[in-house]
């Protein structure tokens, strides 16, 4: 059965003669109906747009005036897992919980109550967080959807806006995770002085489109600075999660994980690595990895692993050291 809070809709959208209203909530029902396979009712709901009050065919909407240089959104293949990363307790908490909410969404709607759906992940970069976001997309099975801001940063004035509109009317069309990377580009602060007026629109206009999002889109933003993020960006999000740089445990269960992935043993013990790696980010951790296994794939079988793993650790420590000139080898 069609969900009743976008019948509500259709009816009152209808009622007004608001007819942009009417397709994008006939679109949402088509969507619910597609992901419950029903689809030749869904097919019927999206034919009906396309007729006229007379039943025949609407003729082909006028292009936009200024073409988009691009796709506004990316849709990528989840390459992550939930049980792939190594999250702290209280993160993957709440990650099950969303999931969990997601999936019986029926359940929370029959007590007319809906799942939560907004996510809001801060922390340095390389520590998970558009691997946490995948996951989310994979654990839901439904599609990941990337804002590609280089196509919605518009140099005149009122484009960002509008295009973050046509990306927020794109997601509603169907079942998926939304997400935004580096979100502090698009939701700054908007009592910074040093903003002009545009971001100051283009901000009001993302809190609006926020708030409109139904609950079936779930959307995930990534911050580095979420000290720049406005405060009311702030409100709209159900979930805020913290991923910190990796502690030692964290960083021994990684290694722990990538050996039993890989079915190859580094040379060094998970717990040998993580206190010579201690200060460096997942993504760091990852790159170091997999160092270590090219250079035993490519090498003899009766090349030493622990030679090897030894040799790319001298490596890691100058890299680290012209990363943080001022430090001795230990997180500033």
């Amino acid at each position: 059965m069609a969900r009743a809070d976008l019948i509500l809709n259709l009816v009152r959208a209808a009622a007004r003669g608001d007819r942009a209203q009417v397709q994008k909530t006939v679109e949402a029902l088509a969507a619910d109906e597609r992901a419950k396979n029903h689809g030749i009712l869904a097919d019927r709901l999206i034919a009906q747009l396309q007729q006229d009050s007379n039943g025949r065919p609407r003729p082909p909407a006028s292009p936009p005036a200024r073409p988009l240089s691009g796709p506004l959104v990316a849709e990528i293949t989840p390459g992550r897992r939930v049980e792939d990363l190594v999250l702290a307790a209280e993160t993957e908490q709440s990650v099950r919980e969303l999931v969990e909410e997601q999936h019986r969404a029926d359940l929370l709607r029959s007590h007319n109550l809906e799942p939560r759906n907004r996510v809001l992940l801060a922390g340095p970069p390389g520590n998970g967080k558009t691997s946490l976001a995948e996951a989310i997309a994979d654990a839901l099975n439904i599609p990941f959807l990337v804002v590609r801001y280089e196509a919605i940063i518009g140099s005149y004035l009122g484009e960002t806006a509008q295009r973050i509109g046509q990306v927020f009317e794109h997601a509603r069309s169907r079942e998926c995770v939304l997400f935004f990377d580096e979100f502090d580009a698009v939701g700054k602060e908007r009592g910074d002085l040093h903003e002009t007026g545009e971001i100051k629109r283009v901000v009001s206009s993302l809190l609006l489109q926020i708030d409109a999002l139904p609950s079936y889109v779930v959307v995930v933003t990534a911050s580095n600075h979420p000290e720049l993020l406005d405060r009311a960006v702030w409100r709209r999000f159900q979930i805020r999660l913290e991923l910190p740089m990796p502690k030692q445990s964290q960083i021994e269960e990684w290694f722990r994980r990538f050996e039993a992935r890989t079915g190859h043993t580094l040379g060094l013990s998970p717990r040998n690595l993580a206190q010579n790696l201690k200060g460096l980010s997942f993504a760091e951790i990852e790159d170091f990895g997999s160092d270590v296994l090219r250079r035993v794939t490519l090498s003899d079988s009766e090349t030493d692993a622990k030679k090897i793993a030894g040799q790319c650790l001298n490596q890691w420590r100058i890299r680290f050291t012209l990363k943080n000139p001022d430090s001795s080898g230990k997180d500033k």
